[in-house]
């Protein structure tokens, strides 16, 4: 997720076009790309409103690499200098040293195209943006990065099971993960019906699927349970009104309700999320479609935190591996963004 504040206008007014990572160098056990694995040599700079940063941060919690890879936050509201660092003292990153993401990507390239998008990799050491590929770092981070888990991981993509995975989150990315946005950023009526009845129709597919079955692939969590979380816990929220995507709120599909639930309930999932940050980026940035820039008040969350029954279904969430322990206390989500 990324763009300048012009950008941002301009939603709702021009039609909506994903753009490619622009970045897409790899950090990895052998450093082929020139990035090796190294603990503590990169930050994970994400925002906490944005639902690809948001696979970043539950993987990097889910495999414990808090010690091996620091975490940035920045301030779910941007500027006309996109993402910026206004949370921390002073509005700079206290060890990157900088004021906007911005200025990690022009010391990799000066006037980089494509905007500025979280999540993103910053290389400490030279202060150079390392990669924006949100579509790779996490599997990544699975993978690349074993070395650096934590005892009792799980392994969120299975080498037996990737084919099945990848077809799973090529689904959802085109028609679900994406789908709200083509859906919510629509210039035409023929354009938005198209996008919403898309997402509608596999969301459909995967209440059917998951009728029966715990987790979307297997019987453990995996990337494509992350993948699609991050949008179920983000619709009610924001893309059910703000992007239109009205059919039905999450909370009427029993199946998907409950499935989201249970995700939220598993550490690693839930105490990542930041309702706040999501509600006030979305309604204040895109002015495009809500110029008002009027955050609503609901909906009610309450419901997050009752009980799911999906554990009867079977499934081990973590395999044969084990929860991740407490967050940490600077990474807590405050309290004004928890149910």
């Amino acid at each position: 997720m990324g763009g300048r504040g012009d950008d941002n206008a301009a939603y709702g007014h021009t039609s909506f076009v994903r753009s490619a990572s622009r970045f897409t160098d790899r950090v990895t056990a052998d450093g082929r790309d020139g990035w090796p694995v190294e603990a503590g040599r990169y930050r994970l700079v994400v925002s906490r409103a944005c639902p690809w940063a948001s696979r970043a941060v539950i993987s990097r919690r889910l495999l414990g690499l808090e010690d091996a890879l620091s975490m940035a936050i920045a301030d779910p509201i941007q500027d006309d200098r996109s993402w910026r660092f206004t949370l921390d003292p002073d509005g700079r990153d206290p060890v990157l040293g900088i004021r906007y993401l911005s200025e990690a990507y022009e010391r990799r390239e000066s006037d980089p195209p494509g905007g500025v998008s979280v999540p993103a990799v910053v290389d400490v050491p030279s202060g150079k943006l390392v990669t924006n590929d949100y579509q790779r770092l996490t599997l990544d981070l699975a993978t690349e990065w074993s070395a650096l888990h934590r005892s009792g991981a799980p392994d969120l993509y299975p080498e037996q099971l990737r084919d099945q995975i990848d077809t799973v989150m090529a689904e959802v990315y085109e028609d679900v993960n994406n789908g709200v946005y083509r859906a919510g950023f629509a210039t035409e009526q023929k354009e938005y019906e198209e996008a919403c009845a898309g997402v509608f129709r596999r969301l459909d597919l995967l209440a059917s699927r998951l009728a029966g079955q715990r987790y979307l692939v297997g019987e453990t969590i995996t990337e494509a349970d992350i993948r699609l979380f991050t949008t179920l816990v983000r619709f009610d929220a924001v893309y059910h009104g703000h992007f239109k995507c009205n059919r039905w709120k999450l909370t009427e599909n029993q199946v998907l309700w409950a499935y989201a639930r249970d995700l939220f309930q598993t550490p690693g999932f839930g105490d990542t999320v930041d309702f706040d940050h999501i509600k006030r980026h979305y309604y204040r940035v895109h002015t495009g479609i809500n110029p008002t820039r009027i955050v609503p008040l609901g909906p009610d969350l309450a419901g997050w935190r009752s009980p799911h029954h999906r554990e009867e279904l079977g499934g081990r969430p973590f395999g044969d591996g084990t929860p991740p322990g407490p967050v940490r206390a600077e990474e807590q989500v405050p309290a004004r963004g928890r149910p």
